[in-house]
């Protein structure tokens, strides 16, 4: 019914620049919260960063200052610009998304997850 679809990941050096984006299509009625949830290997998903519908966001400590995401509502995409990258931002990251269905109007929402786009960070 909703497809989430990631692009952006890659290899980069420390200290580099990437910028990851998600849309999302489907029998979708409204999108509350968009975001970016990463898992690095033998560790737990983790989020990233999120923004609302209303353009509040969220981010992980780790992240503050040095990613920014933003979002676009009639679109319903959402892009996380992440710069100076740390091999520890080495992860697979989620594209997320919380969301009603056309079905189903206000009544429930649900929770989508992309595919994972990896980000490598090494020199």
């Amino acid at each position: 019914q909703v497809q989430l679809v990631e692009s952006g990941g890659g290899l980069v050096q420390p200290g580099g620049s990437l910028r990851l984006s998600c849309a999302a299509s489907g029998s979708i009625f409204s999108i509350y919260a968009m975001g970016w949830y990463r898992q690095a290997l033998g560790k737990q998903r983790e989020l990233v960063a999120t923004v609302t519908t209303a353009g509040s966001t969220k981010y992980a400590d780790s992240v503050k200052g040095r990613f920014a995401i933003s979002r676009d509502n009639d679109k319903n995409t959402v892009d996380l610009q992440m710069n100076n990258l740390k091999p520890e931002d080495t992860a697979v990251y989620y594209c997320n998304a919380d969301l009603y269905l056309q079905s189903t109007g206000w009544d429930q929402s649900y929770e989508y997850w992309g595919q994972g786009t990896q980000v490598t960070v090494s020199s």
